[in-house]
């Protein structure tokens, strides 16, 4: 049936909203969480309770600094790299479904697209290192394309996978297809997929093109204001795509009790639960070399990858 215009409206402005509050809410779990975790509490001030209106305070403060242009700078790259950081996330979030109704674009192919758009977020580290004319940004940069490269297989491998198991390449009929047996069956793949996903966004321990021990910042080191807070909303905004991304390929998204009236609330709870993990994750290891980095994807994530895929195929074979 075609969908009129009110219908995309409201679903357009559904994406918009959780596009907007769900990476907030990351960013302020992150803040608590690691601050419980590594015993520094913190602000505990703003907003009264548990300090929670710290982040929009630091919203505030963002948005008060001067937005500075480097006069080496390319300046349409250089103010063109948040948006396109940004934009990625956003378009990604319209095909994640949080229920067999409640996505923004249902599209038959929502796989490949989440794939493919957010991979153009790595683009926009690559804009503002390329743009910002300072040689630490450059050098986070080109460390950001290797990683870019070297994490993108193990990722599309991991996701093939799924992709092949539920006969699908849309992302609402893999959670269809999706049964309990395949918290074992496809646990290489989550686990790749989560390392992989993790690399992507270039979280702790993979965190090599923003060192700030040895390149400032990296790629986001002459940015300034706004433009810095859009790469920080972009990071959360990634890791709740990402999260959701495994919570519905693996953890069969909006399933659970009372999934009729309350789908997406499970996918939700699920993909929070997996944010909390990638947080996890940065406070528990130290960052990586880059040798280690390449030796982790190309020997480690690929072979278990295709090891994967080839289980998958023949286990799809057998029970066809």
């Amino acid at each position: 049936m075609e969908m009129t215009w009110l219908e995309a409206g409201v679903r357009a402005a559904l994406v918009l909203v959780a596009f907007l509050v769900l990476p907030l809410l990351v960013g302020q779990t992150e803040h608590k969480v690691m601050a419980h975790m590594q015993g520094r509490l913190g602000p505990m001030h703003a907003g009264g309770f548990h300090g929670w209106a710290q982040l929009i305070a630091d919203g505030v403060k963002f948005t008060q600094k001067e937005d500075i242009v480097p006069a080496a700078a390319d300046r349409w790259v250089f103010r063109a790299a948040p948006a396109v950081a940004l934009v990625a996330y956003l378009l990604a979030m319209a095909v994640v479904p949080f229920s067999p109704t409640l996505v923004g674009a249902d599209v038959p192919a929502s796989l490949l697209v989440l794939l493919a758009v957010s991979g153009i977020g790595a683009l926009g580290t690559l804009m503002a290192g390329w743009g910002s004319g300072n040689k630490y940004a450059l050098v986070g940069a080109m460390r950001s394309a290797a990683q870019l490269v070297s994490y993108e297989l193990p990722l599309i491998l991991a996701c093939a996978s799924f992709a092949l198991a539920g006969g699908t390449l849309s992302l609402t009929g893999i959670a269809h297809a999706w049964t309990p047996w395949w918290l074992l069956w496809q646990a290489p793949a989550a686990l790749v997929l989560l390392v992989a996903a993790t690399a992507e966004l270039q979280r702790p321990p993979f965190d090599m093109p923003i060192a700030d021990s040895e390149v400032v910042m990296g790629p986001y080191t002459e940015f300034t204001g706004l433009r810095f807070a859009f790469f920080l909303l972009a990071e959360y905004a990634g890791i709740v795509v990402m999260s959701l991304l495994v919570a519905v390929v693996y953890l069969g998204g909006w399933t659970g009790p009372f999934d009729g009236a309350l789908g997406w609330l499970w996918t939700l709870l699920k993909g929070f639960a997996v944010a909390l993990l990638i947080i996890w994750m940065r406070v528990s290891w130290p960052r990586l070399r880059e040798d280690q980095l390449q030796r982790l994807a190309w020997l480690g994530l690929v072979p278990l990858a295709l090891v994967q895929l080839a289980i998958t195929g023949v286990g799809v074979v057998l029970t066809a």
